[in-house]
């Protein structure tokens, strides 16, 4: 049976912190993050905000924590981030804000220490960029968007 390996994440907690970041489930990926609001945030359709989480990361060298929706928020509210996945990189140490958006029809209310997105702890591999003239060629060439499904 394989180990996980586990790493060392520094959390400073901030004055206004609602809640920690908390795995949900022993088999959870994602620590939930909560908002950490000091009063109610309404998201109009189609609004956007920047959510603070009341807290500050460090990361060890070589990871990323990837900022994520939280799926349940996301399908029965159409709350979602802005970006789809956020980064946040090893030399960052300023608040973990989340970029919200709501994608409904229908007003949302954020509240204070409502469950908001989820925070995964990633390895990060860097790229030795190497300018070349030709690319080798594949079966899938340029095809892109659409091209390896079925036609009708």
């Amino acid at each position: 049976m394989q180990t996980k390996e586990k790493i060392v994440l520094k959390i400073q907690k901030l004055p206004h912190c609602a809640g920690m970041p908390e795995y949900k489930t022993k088999g959870a990926a994602g620590m939930d993050l909560v908002a950490s609001n000091d009063e109610d945030i309404t998201l109009k359709p189609l609004e956007r905000f920047l959510v603070p989480t009341g807290i500050k990361i460090e990361l060890p060298e070589n990871y990323e924590a990837q900022i994520r929706p939280r799926s349940g928020l996301s399908i029965k509210n159409g709350i979602s981030l802005i970006n789809c996945v956020g980064t946040i990189d090893e030399d960052y140490r300023g608040e973990i804000k989340v970029g919200l958006v709501n994608l409904s029809n229908e007003t949302y209310t954020i509240e204070r220490g409502e469950r908001i997105a989820q925070m995964i702890i990633a390895p990060v591999t860097k790229a030795d960029i190497q300018v070349v003239d030709e690319l080798s060629e594949t079966t899938r060439g340029e095809g892109g968007f659409g091209s390896t499904g079925i036609k009708a």
